[in-house]
């Protein structure tokens, strides 16, 4: 489905044959890729709904990518193969990118991300983080996890990639080489997601499967808010690009929009008047 950030309803995508499980957006909002498990990445005209374009695969695919112009795409999944499809060229083969042999990764491919014009960045179930160099299809970079990867997501405004492994969650710079060092945390429970404060980088946020609540952490790993509402556990959060909400998505059908300043009037929400 595609919303407004208020949570209004604008359109459903209907093409999919089996469980979607990843989701992006263009940066223009113009276009959006689905990865299913119905072994197909899509790539949707967002203002009709329409497929434009189905690329099929032999496994599930389980994220998906899109260059900053929305020119290409990128898939990984089941097949611990990541490929890159030239959307101007959608009846062309794709290409893969391949560390040794034929695969990516020597487990599940869990994420893959576009930073920046040139550089892809894959996560597996075997540990690592990768990244491409687009241009060349190789690799220039491996960073290891002693557990698998089980969430990575690319925070746009602070340029680092949030990760979490066990009770891990990494904050690593997007690319390697630009002078910034990783911040890790452990936490006293197994993350499945989280996403980092865009402006201020003082609080993380996190949806874990071994429960039902969403957590607020001070960059630290300090709890601040334990928040209820879901009724299963929570596989995915992620905070909007101005930082005053963050949404979680659980296994109990919903997806829950909760305000970083609580009585702040912004959007659905109205804030009260001279503290009444």
């Amino acid at each position: 489905m595609l919303r407004e950030w208020t949570g209004d309803w604008i359109g459903t995508f209907l093409g999919h044959k089996g469980a979607v499980w990843s989701t992006k957006l263009s940066l223009d909002s113009s276009r959006a890729a689905s990865g299913s498990a119905d072994f197909t990445a899509k790539v949707w005209d967002t203002y009709s709904g329409k497929v434009l374009h189905s690329f099929p695969h032999n496994h599930i695919v389980r994220s998906v990518a899109l260059s900053p112009t929305a020119s290409h795409m990128l898939t990984g999944g089941q097949e611990k193969k990541v490929r890159i499809f030239d959307l101007n060229r959608p009846e062309a083969e794709p290409d893969f990118l391949c560390d040794s042999g034929t695969l990516s990764h020597e487990g599940t491919v869990k994420s893959v991300v576009w930073v920046g014009d040139h550089t892809g960045v894959t996560a597996g179930e075997d540990g690592r983080i990768k990244w491409w160099d687009l241009r060349s299809r190789k690799l220039t970079t491996t960073l290891a996890f002693p557990g698998a990867i089980t969430s990575m997501e690319l925070s746009l405004q602070t340029q680092r990639l949030v990760v979490t492994s066990g009770n891990t969650i990494a904050f690593i710079p997007a690319l390697p080489n630009s002078g910034h060092g990783t911040h890790s945390v452990t936490l006293p429970y197994c993350p499945s997601s989280a996403s980092i404060h865009p402006i201020l980088q003082d609080r993380f946020v996190t949806g874990s499967t071994s429960d039902e609540w969403v957590r607020v952490h001070g960059i630290e790993g300090e709890e601040r808010e334990i928040l209820k509402g879901h009724h299963g556990p929570v596989h995915c959060v992620e905070f909007s690009p101005d930082g005053e909400m963050y949404a979680s998505g659980s296994e109990d059908g919903t997806i829950r929009l909760w305000q970083t300043t609580p009585g702040k009037t912004y959007g659905l929400w109205q804030g009260t008047t001279n503290g009444v």
